[in-house]
Order: C-alpha cells, then sequence, then structure tokens
C-alpha cells in the first residue's frame, strides 16, 4: 500500500470518526436548545461536521484517485 493510500484511509477514517461526534452533538440537548434559539448550530459542532465532511471526502478521493 503506497502512502497516498494510506494517507487516505487515515483521513478517511479520521473524517468519519469526526461526523459521527458531530451528529451525536447535533442531538444534544444543549445544542437543540441553542439551534432553537439562533437557528444555527455551535461553532464546535460545525466544525466536526465541515471537517469530518471534508476530510473524509479528501480521503475518498486518495483512495481512489492516489498513485498506484
Amino acid at each position: 500500500m503506497g502512502v497516498s493510500k494510506l494517507l487516505g484511509l487515515v483521513l478517511l477514517v479520521g473524517g468519519l470518526i469526526a461526523l459521527y461526534f458531530g451528529f451525536n452533538a447535533t442531538e444534544s440537548l444543549g445544542e437543540q436548545m441553542v439551534e432553537g434559539v439562533t437557528g444555527k448550530f455551535t461553532d464546535n459542532t460545525m466544525l466536526y461536521l465541515v471537517g469530518g465532511g471534508v476530510s473524509a471526502a479528501a480521503g475518498l478521493a486518495l483512495l481512489i484517485f492516489g498513485k498506484k
């Protein structure tokens, strides 16, 4: 397995873990109260969701299109 494939796998798994924690955070009582009042999630939750999505997408792209 090449370095780019290994990095892709690490990014994909790390991104999926961050997305998992982000989605769990959106279901918490405090987060739902903040979202109900302000209409948006907290910065930390958005960081998990956006960062996890970008990381997972980059990892998947490296796995598919990385050096062979």
